[in-house]
């Protein structure tokens, strides 16, 4: 039998999918134990959270993380090493299609 450790902030499958009904796709950052929920950034954020990140690099995760969250345990935006960690891989939430160049 499986012994599923349950994460802090951790929520219900009927949860995540009542979220993916309102937003479209969801992803789970999980860092030392914890974990939060993100949505999908819309265009609009993303100009912000660029602009907020102009002069302090941090503030574009911060922006970001604080725009698309979900839900899931506060310590990951409140605790700088969890923060951090989640900031490694937060970049994997902003979507983008594959383009072509071609010189003509």
């Amino acid at each position: 039998m499986e012994n599923k450790q349950t994460l802090i902030g951790e929520v219900t499958a009927d949860q995540i999918n009542a979220w993916k009904e309102q937003h479209g796709e969801v992803f789970a950052i999980k860092v030392n134990g914890h974990v939060c929920y993100l949505r999908k950034p819309t265009r609009r954020e993303l100009s912000f959270a660029t602009t907020a990140g102009k002069n302090d690099p941090l503030k574009f995760n911060e922006t970001l993380l604080r725009g698309c969250w979900l839900g899931g345990s506060e310590a990951i935006r409140r605790d700088d090493d969890k923060f951090m960690g989640a900031s490694g891989v937060l970049d994997k939430i902003v979507p983008y299609a594959e383009a072509e160049l071609e010189k003509l």
